[in-house]
């Protein structure tokens, strides 16, 4: 993901997670898969997330943006909006994406925009809007998360 440093959270965000010990940024992120996908997270509030992905690396055999690359940065930024919203206390653990495509890429930058449609006690689920460096969707995705209580080390 390269220079996750760069993610904005909301100070409320910062306020709550501060004793928790944790990295914001490598929390709210794709991990591995991520880095090696080039996605990058911009700016995390449980209210919105947005973040980007290359389509340069990230394409299937025709040269076109893989599927499987959207739901990738789709799953990620609902899922950090997700674990943004539970706070702390709380896991977030997809459990639905559905993802339409609506237009091919061979190139350029698509970006996500995660903003909730619910957010309750146990369940949190996100719409996706993933368009191209024109504002054209490419993709829309919902991702579900489950909101399970965190296990005290």
């Amino acid at each position: 993901m390269g220079e996750q440093s760069s993610t904005k959270f909301p100070q409320a965000v910062l306020d709550q997670w501060s004793g928790s010990g944790l990295d914001l940024p490598s929390l709210f992120s794709a991990g591995h898969l991520g880095e090696r996908m080039g996605l990058q997270v911009l700016e995390a509030a449980p209210e919105r997330v947005v973040g980007t992905l290359p389509v340069e690396g990230n394409t299937q055999p025709y040269g076109l943006l893989h599927g499987g690359a959207s739901a990738v940065l789709a799953e990620t930024l609902g899922s950090v909006g997700a674990m943004l919203h539970g706070g702390p206390g709380k896991l977030a653990v997809g459990v639905d994406l559905n993802c339409t495509h609506h237009r091919g890429m061979r190139s350029g930058l698509v970006t996500g925009v995660a903003t909730p449609v619910h957010r309750g006690r146990t369940t949190a689920t996100y719409e996706v809007a993933i368009t191209d460096e024109e504002g054209k969707r490419v993709c829309t995705a919902r991702l579900t998360c489950l909101l399970r209580d965190a296990e005290v080390a």
